[in-house]
């Protein structure tokens, strides 16, 4: 029996669609992920882990290839007033293979983050090698002290204007996305001005860094 008018319409208009649609699932995304956003999931683009004994130098590794972190403030919400409140922030330290330890966000009022900064700017900042391909391909469980994680502790504060257009550019390599969020939200630059700095990379408890230390490190 010959097809109907409508099965043969359905059929053509799904041998149209079906390229555009494979295009779609297959194309690299606006976010963290698309291509040339420095991808660390790549196993080609992760550099190695430095040596576990050079606690600065690891730090500044796991900053460097971390495009987000857990931010923990002290909350201002009636019901948890005071108790600590976390949560995730994209985050820079500068393009890939170029970054100063500095960890930059972009942050609006409309955030819970900042309405508890804006009354008390200290903060801890948690990033981990979970987010990349390191820990999963050494079979590390993300709790793990061996899938290297650090704590940072500081206050958040806006980056000044000879500042503004690094931050700007560090993030937005990594997070285009970034450009295309509402002005209305009044967005802006901050960064953690570190002052204490904890490495986590093995048993036997974390080690203590100074942002002395820190700091000296050059990237390689």
């Amino acid at each position: 029996m010959a097809a109907s008018a409508p099965a043969l319409a359905r059929s053509l208009l799904a041998a149209l669609l079906a390229p555009a649609l494979v295009a779609l699932l297959v194309s690299p995304a606006s976010g963290r992920g698309g291509r040339d956003h420095g991808d660390w999931d790549v196993d080609r683009r992760l550099p190695p882990l430095p040596p576990r004994e050079d606690g600065p130098r690891v730090a500044r590794f796991v900053t460097h290839v971390s495009d987000w972190g857990s931010l923990a403030t002290i909350s201002t919400i009636k019901e948890v007033r005071g108790w600590p409140f976390a949560d995730i922030i994209s985050i820079s330290d500068g393009p890939p293979g170029e970054g100063t330890g500095e960890p930059y966000m972009y942050l609006s009022p409309l955030q819970q983050a900042v309405n508890d900064l804006q009354e008390n700017p200290e903060a801890t900042l948690t990033m981990s090698l979970a987010q990349t391909v390191y820990c999963r391909n050494h079979g590390f469980d993300p709790q793990s002290p061996l899938c290297v994680h650090i704590m940072m502790s500081g206050t958040v504060t806006k980056v000044n204007k000879t500042e503004e257009d690094y931050a700007r550019d560090s993030l937005f390599v990594r997070h285009p996305e970034m450009k295309l969020w509402p002005s209305s939200h009044n967005w802006f630059f901050a960064k953690l001005k570190i002052s204490h700095i904890w490495v986590l990379d093995y048993f036997g408890g974390p080690k203590v860094v100074t942002p002395e230390e820190y700091f000296n490190v050059t990237l390689q």
